[in-house]
């Protein structure tokens, strides 16, 4: 009796537990239906993403140099046996400097061929995902991601590196580009979207500057594999999560979804161009020193392996400061994105030209915190801002706008790997940061241009001139619908004021009928 009581006792508390956990999936499962909730699941899973990449595009920089290194001295050392046996050891010196400034051509080839595989193939992933939508883009960044990775842990070989970094562009390509559109057509409120979108910059900063001393450390103490196994594993966990809660392949239809503005069409817009340029500028710094200051470190202060493994780690807190700081102000005050980015350009300017007057590593902090710091001001008040050039001059679909967002930052980190260290050896590191933090300076005017962009409403002549097409879809079926209601009265927000193309406001002192968008 006793053990039948015992037997029934388990199966009870076991049936309880079971109807527990049904009960928890039933929650789980009404959250992620729950709009606003999914949102939020929709941001950790971009975020995730792009702390993904970043971490695989910086996890390399500890790594890939000692191992290129050990795998080259055993392949000279080989050859050298087998085919100079009596080889002397000053001609043993001159092969070594040899294969060292080969190494370093190889090291500058690979960190830049993820940026420029992913330079060629933004314009092609912003129209795809223009086309399909937003999430399929996303899984299949991942998927390749994945995929990188894991050749990442398991390669033995300078070609399969090779290999694996550009295919790591190619994901990029796709994850980061539908990443943040994704955010931008969730959050359709401008301080919403700002936030959300200064959220996933906080992640890309954490990615970049965390990454070096976690491969190294890993590197250090468990091997190459590990770092990019645990990588791999998130990103794994990353996708399954995306085809949990978003469900990419479900049944859905495109015919009534807006058809997005041609990329080319979006790169001829003023505004944009001028956007685009701000951030190829304010990023051309980071992408510049990041190959060359650990060298100038050696050669002019004699720093250690520890220093210069965590010369950017300080920079992430004034990163992520300058990210609260700029959404912060971007919620209060608009109409004044411009003048943040500007600020930000002329920081990171001035910032740069005091890199190489410092003579420790302690002053050294300072300069690249100062970097650092503008870079988020720049990216936190400019990327909203292409969302909304997209919402007022165009169609609200961003994948091909975001897309010349990566286009922006691949330039600059195509080059830095490549350029930065041919400037450096022809002019000089003191002329390298001087000229850029004088570009930077004298670009910041430029933004100036977007002043009046917080005046902007969407506008059917400026639709019709820009795209040379009739209205198609739903999406603009409600357009000529609003562009109607709007001869009666323009609706506002916030502190913008309605006006047409040409700068001219003709309902100006009309009474404001509600929120801009819905």
């Amino acid at each position: 009796m006793d053990g039948e009581g015992g037997s029934f006792g388990l199966a009870r508390s076991a049936a309880v537990k079971l109807s527990e956990m049904g009960e928890r999936t039933k929650q789980l499962g009404s959250a992620m239906r729950d709009p606003h909730q999914q949102k939020r699941i929709i941001l950790v899973i971009v975020c995730v993403a792009l702390l993904l990449d970043n971490m695989l595009y910086m996890v390399i920089v500890p790594i890939i140099p000692d191992y290129l290194a050990d795998l080259e001295s055993e392949q000279s050392e080989h050859v050298h046996l087998v085919l100079h046996p009596n080889t002397s050891s000053a001609n043993s010196t001159s092969q070594d400097k040899s294969n060292k400034d080969n190494l370093d051509i190889q090291i500058g080839v690979l960190f830049a061929s993820k940026a420029i595989l992913q330079l060629l193939v933004n314009p092609l992933s912003g129209t795809f995902i223009d086309r399909v939508g937003y999430d399929i883009p996303l899984l299949i960044g991942l998927t390749v991601m994945f995929v990188s990775t894991c050749i990442f842990a398991f390669a033995e070989n300078y070609a399969t590196l090779f290999v694996a970094r550009s295919l790591q562009g190619l994901g990029s390509a796709f994850a980061d580009t539908s990443g943040f559109a994704m955010i931008a057509d969730k959050y359709t409120e401008e301080a919403e979207r700002s936030r959300a979108l200064g959220i996933s910059l906080a992640f890309i900063s954490f990615g970049s500057l965390v990454a070096p001393p976690f491969g190294g450390v890993l590197y250090e103490f468990a091997g190459k594999r590990v770092p990019f196994i645990v990588l791999a594993s998130v990103c794994l966990a990353d996708g399954f999560l995306l085809l949990t809660v978003i469900k990419p392949f479900s049944n859905r239809t495109r015919e009534n979804m807006p058809v997005g503005t041609p990329i080319y069409r979006l790169m001829i817009d003023p505004y944009i161009a001028v956007v685009a340029g701000a951030l190829t500028v304010a990023n051309i710094p980071l992408a510049f020193l990041e190959p060359t200051i650990a060298n100038w470190m050696e050669t002019t202060m004699h720093s250690t392996q520890w220093e210069m493994g965590l010369t950017w780690l300080p920079a992430f807190f004034p990163h992520v400061l300058g990210v609260f700081i700029t959404v912060k102000l971007a919620a209060k005050n608009p109409h004044l994105q411009w003048f943040y980015g500007a600020l930000g350009m002329v920081i990171i300017g001035a910032s740069s030209c005091t890199v190489p007057a410092c003579k420790t590593f302690g002053q050294l902090i300072a300069p690249l915190c100062g970097i650092c710091f503008g870079i988020a001001l720049v990216d936190t008040a400019l990327l909203p801002t292409l969302a909304f050039l997209v919402d007022v001059r165009h169609v609200s679909v961003y994948g091909s706008v975001y897309a010349i967002a990566d286009i922006s930052y691949s330039i600059a980190y195509a080059m830095g790997p490549i350029v930065a260290g041919q400037i450096v050896h022809n002019l000089g590191f003191v002329q390298l940061n001087l000229g850029m933090g004088l570009v930077n300076v004298l670009y910041a005017p430029a933004l100036l241009l977007l002043r009046n962009v917080c005046q902007m409403k969407p506008s059917y002549s400026e639709r019709d001139n820009l795209l040379d097409e009739a209205p198609q879809g739903l999406y603009d079926t409600i357009k000529m619908e609003e562009v109607r209601a709007k001869k009666k009265g323009y609706s506002s927000s916030g502190n913008c004021l309605s006006v047409d193309e040409n700068g001219f406001d003709p309902f100006r002192a009309q009474q404001s009928s509600g929120p801009e968008y819905t």
